[in-house]
């Protein structure tokens, strides 16, 4: 049996956050020069009492709408978010009762970041290859801008809220269409992208509350989302060029053999680095977040799922995905795309 991607929906929040809005509480800064460097014109921003669970559900209730799949026949579910509903129980658990699948399927939740997806799609594999499960469903889903003060501009023009389901089922093909994989971690950086407080190790209190200036006048607390852009950049120019030189070897495939390239949606700025650092051509390297922004693990379904509508992925074609960020966490894979 081989692990095959089905379909993938997803969903976005009503709520909007644009250049113009930002230009309008922070008057120093250029609109045009916000989207000529990160390429992003609008944010979706979840709601207040809107969480990525409710994100994730909608996106999964697609599946069942457009008849992809039968909601009895989904056997595992896997949700990947640094936004659970809460601390415990599993947020995954909750779904399964809410999306009225079976009490015997599975269901659990990983933590992490902007490589989530590419480790999601390898738990998953593993899942269906050993005949755990037939029919799974990767739900990806955050709401990063709960974690984010209003006035660090740092991350506030970056990030937007989302969530994708991914269908995956187990073919009889014998081609491997999901596959191989390389993985990365480096702890050493997870300094670089962080909520300081919040666990166990560092819990929220009064003190962590109090907000204050950076030396860029970003404000934020503790208890906000922190990202030192320089250092993350860095860490990515350095790590993913070398991943992608390691799985291209261990597939036995060259830079020409890929059809479409689909990296985590970080930023235009980002990207575009990577692209021509790796020599990909344009019309190859895919980007599709304008009008979401960095929606952490589900930018590169939602970039397929895009891809696909556009006509930009077609059926046979080979893709390379690669995810990269907090933690530091990277992981890449092949996609035989069906």
């Amino acid at each position: 049996m081989q692990a095959v991607i089905s379909a993938i929906e997803y969903d976005l929040p009503e709520g909007m956050l644009t250049n113009d809005m930002l230009g309008a509480e922070f008057p120093e800064w250029s609109v045009e020069k916000i989207e000529e460097k990160i390429g992003i014109g609008v944010r979706r921003i979840a709601a207040k009492d809107e969480c990525a669970s409710d994100m994730g559900i909608r996106a999964a209730e697609k599946h069942f709408a457009s008849g992809a799949c039968n909601r009895e026949d989904i056997d595992y579910l896997l949700f990947c978010t640094q936004s659970p509903d809460y601390f415990l129980p599993t947020t995954a658990c909750i779904m399964q009762d809410r999306l009225g699948l079976s009490k015997s399927c599975g269901a659990l939740d990983f933590n992490l970041g902007c490589s989530g997806y590419i480790y999601g799609l390898g738990l998953a594999k593993g899942l269906i290859e050993t005949g755990q499960a037939r029919h799974l469903l990767l739900i990806t889903a955050e709401t990063y801008s709960k974690h984010i003060h209003p006035g660090d501009k740092s991350v506030r023009t970056l990030f937007g809220d989302a969530a994708a389901a991914t269908l995956i089922q187990s073919s009889d093909d014998a081609e491997m269409k999901i596959g191989p994989f390389v993985y990365g971690t480096d702890g050493s950086g997870g300094k670089n992208l962080i909520v300081p407080t919040g666990g166990f190790r560092t819990p929220r209190s009064d003190e962590s509350a109090q907000v204050v200036d950076d030396e860029q006048g970003n404000l934020r607390s503790q208890d906000n989302l922190y990202m030192n852009g320089s250092e993350i950049f860095t860490f990515t120019l350095r790590t993913i060029p070398k991943s992608v030189k390691e799985l291209l070897s261990l597939s036995g495939k060259s830079l020409e053999d890929i059809d479409l390239f689909v990296f985590h949606q970080a930023n235009k700025f980002m990207l575009e680095h990577l692209r021509k650092k790796l020599n990909v051509p344009e019309d190859k390297f895919y980007m599709s977040f304008k009008n979401y922004g960095n929606t952490v693990s589900s930018t590169i379904p939602i970039a397929l799922k895009d891809a696909q509508s556009e006509g930009k992925l077609k059926s046979g074609d080979l893709v390379m995905l690669v995810g990269f960020g907090v933690g530091y966490s990277w992981g890449a894979t092949l996609l035989h795309w069906v």
